[in-house]
């Protein structure tokens, strides 16, 4: 198998077994907010390239240290910037953070927990890691902390995302930002151009609209789309479009289904869509820079996470501010299209500073936290698609009229159910929720850059990833049959005829 990592227990063991390892208090106050400095903060946060590992006490001045190991990306950054703020309300806890790019992070992250290396005390993770690790023991379970903390309200948080970061009802990390994928296009250009956007638009009324604006000797393009190699790059939004195409990674008998037409005809699409009217050099580009392209006025549309709500429509930084309109995502034979996915902040086992590591997560969680980034920094900068709370404030209501219902529309939608033809043996809809799959993710990515690039047909790509697919797909048939061999025959039923056969198997 691609990957190692231990087998989950059965579904049938106890759920005290995965419990967390430390009892967490009674009850935990809230202490009141202080004002901030941001023009010091900055300065006085410890941003490590390496660590020592957790545990150690740091300056000598009697702090409990704690090391939180971050994505680095704004909304991060943001929290990063507001530390006095946490100081100011727990100053016997010195927080140092290990701040790395997604991929980095993810490598270095899994790597320690899954050796039990414990270097770090928070560690970001997603609703990918969650159940898998959960089942591992490797994080503990952080529903007896919330519900012991006066004020966090763990029933606010948007119940997708909460019920996809939960195993057994019980959360295992707490959502720092959510989100799914929606379709931002220039509604001022929309307007000039006398287009209209469907309100449930397919991928053949994308293609319509882009090849409309396309105009590449103006370095204008009529889409952006991911197309950097990466299982959370180009095939986030890929795996979307292979789902409403009738597609999936595998059937329900662990098939592997990358060579089925439904795949091949949704991959041709994405591709061809954006080598034909998508951004110079798509190979290379993912998130970033179709963030950079769209708000710097470069694109016409952008199919991508609802997070970048909070950038594209920062003044700030944004050209196109106020002038974006949101679609739902693109869809082919399927009621809805989009992702869901939510960046999250877990407590490894091996952790000896639990309680005031659960002090930083949920502070940085909270509702007091999507408060304190409107006010300090920009009410457009808020972590979204956590807390349905956020939506309910006057003055980010204000600043997410464009996007705020498209946002919740599309997170609710994010089901197997509305986002897939045919049901499906993994959970999770733009990953297939197996530890294998991150390197298989990597390896079909590679396949779909090359093929964006140029360098490789789109057949040619399906046939290499189907190689790879098959050989995660043996083992997960093999470990299918296995199971079903074990399982004792049925009592027969006094009632049945002795020829009968049960309809409903075992």
């Amino acid at each position: 198998m691609f990957g190692s990592t231990a087998a989950p227990p059965s579904a049938a063991e106890d759920r005290s077994t995965r419990g967390p390892t430390h009892t967490p208090p009674t009850r935990r106050r809230r202490t009141d907010r202080r004002p901030v400095r941001l023009a010091a903060a900055v300065s006085t946060v410890g941003l490590l390239a390496g660590c020592a590992g957790a545990g150690a006490v740091g300056g000598g001045d009697g702090r409990e240290q704690i090391i939180v190991a971050i994505v680095s990306n704004p909304q991060m950054q943001d929290a990063i910037s507001l530390q006095d703020e946490f100081r100011a309300q727990h100053p016997d806890v010195d927080v140092r953070f290990v701040s790395l790019p997604e991929n980095e992070a993810r490598a270095k992250i899994t790597a320690s927990v899954a050796t039990g290396g414990g270097e770090f005390d928070v560690v970001m993770i997603s609703n990918y890691e969650t159940p898998m690790w959960a089942a591992n023991g490797w994080i503990e379970n952080l529903q007896p902390y919330a519900d012991a903390t006066d004020g966090y309200d763990p029933d606010d948080f948007i119940p997708s995302v909460r019920e996809a970061l939960s195993v057994d009802g019980d959360l295992y990390s707490v959502p720092f930002y959510g989100e799914s994928s929606f379709l931002a296009y220039r509604e001022d250009l929309f307007d000039e151009a006398g287009l209209e956007m469907p309100e449930r638009p397919t991928w053949d009324d994308v293609r319509g609209l882009a090849a409309e604006l396309h105009d590449p000797d103006a370095d204008f393009s009529g889409i952006c789309l991911r197309g950097l190699a990466g299982w959370g790059e180009v095939m986030a939004p890929l795996s979307t479009v292979i789902n409403t195409h009738g597609g999936s990674w595998f059937d329900e008998g662990w098939n592997a289904r990358l060579d089925s037409p439904e795949v091949l005809e949704a991959v041709e699409t994405y591709v061809d869509t954006v080598q034909s009217y998508g951004q110079p050099g798509a190979a290379t580009s993912g998130f970033g820079d179709c963030l950079t392209r769209f708000s710097q006025g470069q694109t016409a549309m952008w199919y991508d996470a609802t997070s970048m709500v909070s950038s594209v429509e920062d003044p700030s930084s944004s050209t196109v501010a106020g002038q974006t309109g949101y679609a739902p995502a693109p869809v082919d034979e399927t009621d809805a299209a989009g992702w869901l996915y939510s960046w999250s902040l877990a407590i490894p086992t091996t952790s000896e500073h639990k309680d005031a590591a659960w002090d930083f997560v949920s502070w940085m969680t909270d509702k007091d936290y999507i408060r304190l980034v409107g006010e300090e920094i920009a009410w457009e900068r808020v972590p979204p698609g956590s807390r349905l709370s956020t939506y309910e404030i006057p003055e980010y209501a204000e600043v997410s009229q464009a996007y705020a219902d498209a946002t919740l529309t599309a997170m609710g939608e994010a089901t197997q159910a509305n986002t897939m033809v045919a049901p499906v043996p993994y959970p999770g809809i733009q990953f297939v929720g197996i530890p294998e799959f991150q390197d298989l993710g990597t390896r079909v990515g590679q396949q779909m850059s090359a093929a964006i690039a140029g360098q490789q047909t789109v057949a040619e790509a399906l046939e290499q990833s189907q190689s790879y697919a098959e050989t995660v797909a043996e083992t997960y048939r093999a470990e299918s049959a296995s199971a079903s061999a074990s399982e004792p025959d049925a009592e027969p039923d006094a009632a049945s005829t002795t020829e009968s056969t049960d309809a409903g198997g075992s």
